[in-house]
């Protein structure tokens, strides 16, 4: 009797937290999919040794490769939490990624090098105004909505067409040199892995956690998602925090096309950072943000990021067709949403 009772009490809890708390359903979604992963990834191997270290490979290769769509999903969480939504991300993600090139391009159209700026410093200037051209880009957005009173999805929906359109233009026929200094930036060895974009990715996870937990822009974000018109009546300037928010997020995408040029040397820009909205919008989902505003939390979206991230190495391992993959992504957006209604009629 006693162990019929404790096991109700146990489906009683396990029940309200996987309802009521998205952490826990999206914690509890990941280890099982973890645990498919690493059974699909096999054990045949020689030793122990040998299994663990194509284990801790194959994860290493995951989060290093999801670490730039990582970094605009913590962006996309806070828009989505302060009742918006940002479209043009991979957009964005281009146009500063050209940017960056055409400052650091060793070739005679280089503009740093033109000025006879060279080495680490033409690198860390490079970086420096590839992050603040993402900033302006993320504040044009937010000054747009605000300013001008345009809803955020007809805005970023202009700007992700504007942005990328305008940089195909501009680039065509124009190949920069990527400066073998730069690679290291992502390339850079600890031991027998390359680490540095996840390294990136936590830091600045970090950073952005104890922004939302523990400063005041932090509790507007929830505050202006959550009620607008109470927000402003509180003396929120719920203008400035969508702007900000934007900004931020502009900043966010900035840094991860710094990761992806110095990654891999170079950028295409008809294809680079295509999807990376909806990869974004679907993380932060699925970590348990809510689409209605209100919302969310930093550790909720890097879940959300593992989730999708670990579910299409999974699907690689079991042989599923790339093209019916992103079908799996809408089945889990879909679940994600269904969830988050049903945690309001609880």
């Amino acid at each position: 009797m006693q162990n019929k009772d404790q096991e109700r009490g146990f489906k009683e809890w396990f029940l309200k937290n996987w309802t009521n708390k998205p952490i826990f359903s999206t914690t509890i979604a990941l280890i099982v999919m973890i645990i498919l992963q690493t059974w699909s990834l096999g054990f045949d191997y020689d030793s122990v040794g040998s299994w663990f270290f194509t284990w801790t490979n194959n994860w290493i290769n995951i989060l290093r490769n999801n670490a730039g769509v990582g970094l605009i999903a913590l962006g996309m969480s806070f828009v989505i939490m302060s009742a918006g939504i940002d479209l043009s991300v991979g957009s964005t993600m281009v146009a500063v990624g050209a940017a960056l090139m055409m400052l650091i391009d060793r070739g005679p159209n280089g503009i740093l090098i033109n000025l006879g700026i060279e080495g680490i410093p033409a690198i860390l200037i490079a970086i420096l105004l590839s992050l603040a051209f993402g900033y302006f880009l993320g504040n044009l957005n937010g000054l747009l909505i605000t300013r001008g009173g345009i809803p955020p999805f007809v805005v970023t929906l202009a700007t992700m067409k504007f942005y990328r359109s305008v940089t195909q233009h501009f680039m065509q026929g124009y190949n920069p040199r990527v400066p073998m200094e730069f690679l290291p930036i992502s390339n850079f060895q600890i031991g027998r892995f390359r680490m540095m974009p996840i390294i990136y990715w936590l830091l600045i996870a970090a950073a952005l956690y104890f922004m939302s937990k523990r400063t005041t822009f932090g509790r507007q974000i929830i505050a202006v998602g959550s009620n607008e018109r109470s927000a402003n009546l509180s003396g929120v300037n719920v203008k400035k925090v969508k702007r900000r928010v934007y900004a931020i997020t502009g900043f966010l995408v900035a840094c991860a096309a710094i990761i992806q040029v110095s990654r891999i040397g170079s950028m295409d820009y008809a294809n680079a950072g295509s999807g990376y909205e909806m990869e974004a919008i679907a993380a932060a989902v699925v970590g348990g943000t809510s689409m209605s505003g209100g919302r969310g939390t930093v550790v909720g979206t890097l879940l959300g990021v593992l989730i999708i991230a670990v579910m299409n190495n999974l699907l690689n391992l079991i042989g599923v067709p790339p093209f019916l993959r992103e079908a799996f992504k809408g089945i889990i957006l879909v679940g994600a949403v269904l969830m988050q209604k049903k945690q309001k009629t609880v």
